[in-house]
């Protein structure tokens, strides 16, 4: 009997939109990809997500999830031109969305007034604001809401790999092995005959699981200490850094962010690596951020569109 070994699935985060509230400098409004353990993901949704999709050949018939922040225009405006995109291209598979409460009023409207009925089914979650919940969970997978300080209801989104199951062993793997002795091990679980006999003993023929891995999505935000606990220890931290220290005043007053301040969150939590982005139209060159930043937390990079960071391998 010929057996494939699993292969290590992907975790990864494409960046299609980095902007602030203002496209500028040919950056678009927020928006990201998330690839992870065949889930496709959409984190916020600004204008031109439709062109970004394209130019980075982002599968977008997959998306199966769209989680938005906020409903600030810059977060959500491209969402119903790729709804009726998908709708052209024949879609058929159910699309869930998580937001705040509104969105799901925004969208019947619109499809009310154009005479449109999707060929697909559009399943709305409200995500309850102020408190932290589970959003979606299944085997591989969960997604935490993480409150947010900004001028309207806002969250941010944390995505965590549950524990992934042991790997055989290609050293001590067992000629002609059933497929459901083989899926218990990679349970952890011995294997025994109808008797009772052991015929395999776990640690004889597993490794240990391929690490689990995390991403927390801080979109809008003002200074906020109360949510380095829920992001502790992530592999990736996006965090808005829509200003640079010098305009800390404006930070405040508009409930967002400075470099200094993402990268106060990012050492208060230990996180492995620090993505800043939703940059002020007030900046065209991006790398005194990102060396802003660097000075307190050293592993910062820009969010920068077209790239994509695989996160196993931060």
């Amino acid at each position: 009997m010929g057996f494939i070994f699993s292969k290590q699935m992907p975790f990864q985060l494409t960046i299609l939109g980095s902007s602030g509230a203002l496209p500028a400098y040919g950056r678009y409004p927020s928006s990201q990809y998330l690839n992870v353990q065949k889930h496709h993901i959409l984190i916020d949704c600004g204008e031109g997500i439709q062109t970004q999709l394209k130019r980075y050949s982002i599968p977008t018939q997959k998306i199966d999830k769209v989680f938005i922040s906020h409903l600030h225009g810059d977060h959500y405006l491209g969402l119903m031109g790729l709804l009726f995109s998908m709708h052209l291209q024949r879609r058929t598979n159910d699309l869930h969305i998580y937001s705040q409460p509104g969105l799901d009023e925004i969208i019947t409207l619109q499809l009310k007034y154009s005479r449109s009925a999707l060929h697909y089914k559009l399943i709305f979650h409200a995500i309850p604001p102020g408190k932290s919940v589970c959003l979606y969970e299944d085997d591989v997978l969960t997604v935490h809401s993480i409150p947010l300080q900004h001028k309207v209801p806002c969250t941010g989104f944390l995505f965590r790999e549950k524990e992934k199951p042991k790997r055989i062993d290609k050293a001590t793997f067992p000629k002609n092995i059933l497929l459901a002795h083989i899926a218990q091990l990679k349970l952890g679980k011995d294997v025994v005959d109808e008797q009772g006999e052991l015929l395999y003993k776990n640690e004889d023929y597993t490794l240990p699981p391929r690490p689990s891995h995390s991403f927390a999505y801080c979109s809008d935000t003002a200074y906020d200490e109360s949510i380095v606990p829920q992001i502790k220890d992530v592999d990736l931290l996006y965090h808005e850094a829509t200003f640079m220290e010098e305009h800390e005043d404006k930070a405040a007053a508009t409930f967002h962010s400075t470099t200094i301040q993402a990268a106060k969150i990012a050492n208060m939590a230990h996180v492995k690596c620090l993505l800043i982005g939703h940059y002020s139209a007030r900046y065209k060159v991006l790398d005194p951020l990102r060396e802003e930043a660097a000075t307190l937390f050293k592993n910062t990079k820009l969010a920068i569109e077209g790239e994509t960071l695989d996160i196993i391998k931060l």
